[in-house]
């Protein structure tokens, strides 16, 4: 699971079918810290996330299909959560 932030939204009008009705973000993986990695992926929302947010990503096929409920669709990455907030072992509270 990784720490990303959704950097935009990608719309597509032919799509493979179990896509339909979902929304495709595109999410940066960051640091704990919320510093942007340069590492985009396409990911599937599945929490109603949007542009900016921080989100917990699931970037492995099966868990991601499974986090969909759909074991046949070919998706790499989920979108599983929205953070509000980031508590480092240091004690520093980090506000995304």
């Amino acid at each position: 699971m990784n720490l990303a932030r959704v950097a935009g939204t990608i719309v597509a009008t032919q799509k493979n079918a179990n896509f339909s009705g979902c929304k495709l973000l595109i999410c940066d993986v960051c640091a704990p810290d919320g510093t942007p990695g340069g590492s985009e992926v396409v990911a599937i929302d599945t929490v109603g996330a949007g542009v900016d947010d921080y989100v917990l990503l699931v970037s492995e096929g099966n868990s991601s299909r499974q986090a969909m409920g759909r074991k046949d669709a070919p998706i790499d990455s989920t979108v599983v959560g929205i953070v509000d907030r980031v508590d480092t072992a240091d004690g520093t509270l980090r506000v995304l």
